[in-house]
């Protein structure tokens, strides 16, 4: 089993970079010195126009809830302890007694909604714009494609609610969408995918959480290689779904996280994983304004999110 491990990793390894080599992937075309990547395609323009297809001033959280239950990729984990620093045993701290609780949390930062840094995943220890693991990852931190070095992510936020597309409430594990459903899934809704935009899929696939969380860990639908690389081509700052990895699992192929390589590595675009999509699916929020201001952990290679959409 082992040694057939390690053969499926070498194919889709050897997969990726035949593909990587061709487009010269290691070349960002924002210049040698870039660590943002797609978010360059943020400008003052488009935020104002995406600020303006708020009408209603409805909020919709797209950030679930965590708690030590919650599943998540293996080894990961989350718990929360909270403690009185230097009360126990007395009324409260001064002549006025305050009390206060702190908590403390022990826990891997890919868990629950989450946004995938541009260090996160590379192709044979290469990263976004050719960053070498040995020159840039450190036990204390990245020097480079640290999570801190995103800007505010505000944009114009298109969902494609493929459950609908597919009519169904929970779309199939395994379903990829390429280029025929996203453009299909477009259409129905009569929304345009533009440069600057955050395109995140509805597929009901969080709502396994906690009523069949095996179900949910063993697969997903999500975005196939041919529509990851559509959606790259247009411009897209980030792209997101309702579950675990965004991309469709089982994979395409025998390539492992191909999507993960041609967004994150080759493309500097990122990844938003577990978006709580299913209150703006049932309000057919297509479009609407994106604000996200992530945890500026210095040298983190990911972030636990709470963006906002507001229609």
């Amino acid at each position: 089993m082992r040694n057939a491990f390690v053969l499926c990793c070498s194919i889709a390894f050897a997969g990726a970079i035949g593909t990587a080599n061709a487009q010269d992937w290691t070349k960002s075309k924002w210049g040698p010195a870039d660590e943002i990547g797609a978010a360059n395609y943020m400008t003052p323009e488009l935020v104002v126009k995406a600020a303006s297809l708020v009408k209603t001033g409805k909020t919709y959280p797209l950030g679930m809830i965590v708690d030590s239950k919650t599943p998540a990729y293996p080894p990961r984990s989350f718990k929360i302890t909270v403690v009185q620093p230097g009360q126990a045993g007395i009324p409260g701290l001064g002549p006025n007694k305050a009390t206060y609780n702190d908590d403390i949390i022990d826990s891997w930062v890919g868990i629950g909604s989450q946004i995938d840094g541009l260090g996160h995943l590379g192709i044979e220890h290469v990263y976004y714009n050719g960053n070498k693991l040995l020159d840039f990852a450190d036990p204390t931190g990245l020097k480079k494609l640290g999570i801190e070095k995103v800007p505010p992510l505000v944009a114009r936020g298109v969902l494609l609610d493929m459950a609908a597309y597919y009519n169904t409430d929970v779309v199939k594990e395994g379903t990829a969408f390429n280029v025929k459903e996203i453009e299909e899934a477009a259409k129905k809704q009569n929304v345009e995918i533009r440069q600057g935009d955050i395109v995140i899929f509805h597929t009901g696939w969080l709502g396994l959480v906690g009523k069949d969380d095996k179900r949910y860990s063993a697969g997903e639908p999500g975005l196939g290689v041919e529509g990851a690389r559509y959606l790259t081509s247009k411009g897209v700052v980030a792209i997101g779904a309702d579950n675990w990895a965004v991309e469709a699992i089982p994979f395409e192929s025998p390539n492992l996280f191909e999507v993960h390589q041609i967004l994150l590595a080759m493309n500097g675009t990122y990844i938003l994983e577990n978006m709580d999509t299913a209150a703006l699916a049932a309000d057919k929020g297509y479009e609407f304004l994106f604000v996200l201001g992530q945890p500026r952990w210095r040298g983190g290679v990911q972030g636990m999110i709470n963006p906002i959409a507001i229609r």
